[in-house]
């Protein structure tokens, strides 16, 4: 199998199914040898009911790990066949018991000697094998039961893409990138107010020469966000963190938090004890990053912005 030596795990799902199609191909020639009048899909709602016992659709769902909707049409396929008889629970009119006709009874024997073989058969191929299929099996279901394929595969990404970001301070260079950054947003959501001119055409005059920082995030080398630490005149806060702006083209990848976790980390190396947020519950994705990172919602505060709505502060810890 050239194909698979070339993608190796990458196409571990089409390995999978090319596997599942091998095995379903025999058990229909398996269930004809057999005389079971009984399709493969349908195995695992014929094997709970050959014991015998009415159960319900949901009942039947739960103990096989199937939908509700998936066991209810497999029921009614079987019902079509006369293999499986539908009655009234009589303790709750309201629910249907499901359970083999006496055609699916009669059935059920050959089944049973059926499901001797078919085991003895995989028994001797597993002692044939270096490795438990069956066990590796439950060890990957336990596994991406904890986390999916899906996330594994967003954090590998990210991971990846991380290794292309770069956390830089502010250079003069960098001031067209930081005005368009934080324009683009709020002129998204909102208006662009005088505080905001002030600082994102003169950010030298207005944040750095009063003791304050700003840092760049660079995606292979190139600018696409910024964020501000302001040094405030305030007896309980001693820096404000504010502009931070990650382009469009690149969120998703986790540089709004490295450019925030950055700043703390700035403010911190500056002496600061209390940093102070001022921002709008609209922009969601920035709350997030700021709940993460431990700031906690103000109870009463004063805006400076019209558009703020909320203020949250964040203790350092030594």
């Amino acid at each position: 199998m050239d194909f698979f030596n070339q993608t190796g795990k990458l196409a571990i799902g089409s390995r999978l199914r090319m596997l599942t199609d091998k095995i379903a191909v025999d058990a229909v020639a398996i269930y004809k040898m057999f005389g079971v009048d009984l399709k493969p899909k349908w195995f695992p709602v014929f094997f709970v009911l050959s014991r015998g016992e009415a159960k319900t659709i949901t009942s039947i769902a739960k103990e096989i790990g199937h939908s509700h909707p998936s066991v209810s049409n497999i029921i009614k396929e079987m019902v079509a066949k006369g293999l499986v008889k539908e009655t009234k629970d009589k303790s709750d009119g309201r629910r249907n018991m499901v359970m083999l006709s006496a055609k699916g009874k009669r059935m059920s024997d050959s089944f049973s000697e059926q499901c001797i073989d078919v085991t003895a058969a995989i028994e001797q191929i597993t002692q044939q094998t270096r490795n438990d299929l069956w066990k590796a099996i439950e060890e990957w279901e336990n596994l991406l039961s904890d986390k999916s394929l899906l996330e594994r595969v967003k954090e590998a990404k990210k991971e990846r893409e991380s290794k292309d970001i770069k956390i830089v301070p502010y250079e003069p260079c960098y001031q067209s990138a930081f005005r368009t950054l934080n324009e683009e947003w709020i002129t998204a959501y909102f208006r662009m107010e005088e505080a905001d001119y002030k600082a994102l055409d003169h950010p030298k005059e207005y944040i750095l020469d009063k003791g304050g920082a700003i840092l760049v995030a660079l995606y292979k080398d190139e600018p696409v966000g910024v964020c501000a630490l302001c040094k405030m005149d305030h007896p309980l806060y001693d820096y404000e963190l504010a502009k931070l702006a990650v382009s469009p083209k690149v969120q998703g990848k986790g540089i709004g938090v490295l450019l925030c976790e950055a700043v703390v980390n700035k403010a911190k190396e500056l002496g600061g004890k209390r940093l102070f947020i001022e921002s709008n519950t609209r922009l969601k994705p920035a709350i997030h990053i700021y709940h993460k990172l431990g700031f906690k919602e103000l109870p009463e505060y004063h805006t400076t912005y019209e558009r703020g709505d909320i203020q949250m502060e964040l203790i350092i810890e030594e």
